[in-house]
């Protein structure tokens, strides 16, 4: 009987990972999984034109991880909704999580323990941890005009200031609750509810598409569940650290298409002009100032 309960098992959760020249960061995370759950999950990798060799080799390394190829850079969102389609529709959950993550021993079946307690939830998250020990705050508020204003403006030069300490919930006691959105660097999805909305917004290339999820999923009467008892690390930026220019400029295109889509209609279109000339200004600055930081960075070596 116990075999049989672990085939039961077997086709509960599918992992999904977006690949772009991962490098060492996609052996780690593979090779984390065993030791993070019974189910010997599937793990699809969605690759976005990897050039590295990576991809191919954990293929080969991994029986449990195959590659599937895009065709065309097609974002976060775009990949995730790729590979999601080719898993089959009885799997009852996905596992997104990027390459750059190590799973803790137990941690995805800490996930799937808090989805069968919470049948009214569609999205969980585990505690991420920075590769220094530190807990990131991956559990937030769904940002509002105002808020998200402050936060951008002062997150930078005054991180304390009371919106950036809202939207973030730093502060917030590490235990397990209801979010208004989960850290889509590892975010455990029901299926039924992922895929009734439409999986990911692809329309946001990269950011702000784990934000949108799960205000969607609240929207439509799902709950997002923060579950310490689950923990990851994190590297972070792997793929992003390497192109800030083009990654910041992605950032605030997904931060206004974000605001705009919940402002619509004629009597918000001023306010959406002004939305789109202040994120614009501060894109500009914020790729200079990359700029800077990293011709800096090239004279002093």
């Amino acid at each position: 009987m116990a075999e049989d309960g672990a085939e039961h098992r077997r086709e509960r959760v599918a992992v999904v990972t977006v690949t772009y020249s991962p490098g060492e960061h996609l052996d780690d995370f593979l090779a984390s999984i065993p030791a993070a759950t019974i189910t010997a999950p599937r793990v699809l990798m969605a690759d976005n034109g990897s050039v590295d060799g990576a991809p191919e080799a954990a293929a080969e390394r991994y029986p449990f991880a195959r590659l599937l190829r895009t065709g065309a850079n097609l974002g976060y969102g775009g990949a995730v909704n790729f590979a999601a389609a080719q898993v089959p529709v009885d799997v009852e959950f996905l596992l997104v999580a990027n390459p750059d993550v190590r799973f803790a021993p137990g941690a995805i079946d800490e996930l799937l323990a808090a989805a069968d307690r919470l049948p009214g939830a569609g999205a969980f998250g585990p505690l991420i941890r920075d590769p220094d020990g530190t807990v990131y705050p991956s559990a937030r508020e769904v940002p509002q005009l105002v808020s998200g204003a402050g936060h951008a403006v002062l997150g930078k030069v005054w991180p304390a200031n009371p919106w950036t300490r809202t939207y973030q919930q730093a502060e917030a006691a590490i235990a397990e609750r209801d979010a208004g959105w989960l850290s889509g660097s590892c975010l455990l999805v029901r299926r039924a509810a992922f895929d009734a909305l439409g999986g990911f917004d692809d329309r946001y290339f990269m950011y702000m598409e784990d934000v949108d999820l799960g205000d969607r999923l609240t929207r439509a009467g799902w709950r997002n569940v923060y579950v310490p008892s689950a923990e990851i690390v994190h590297a972070k930026g792997h793929a992003a650290g390497r192109v800030p220019e083009v990654t910041l400029r992605a950032h605030h295109v997904s931060a206004y298409r974000f605001f705009a889509d919940r402002n619509p209609g004629p009597a918000r279109l001023p306010l959406r002009v002004a939305l789109k000339a202040g994120l614009g200004a501060r894109s500009r600055i914020a790729v200079t100032m990359a700029k800077r930081a990293r011709a800096g960075a090239v004279r002093e070596r």
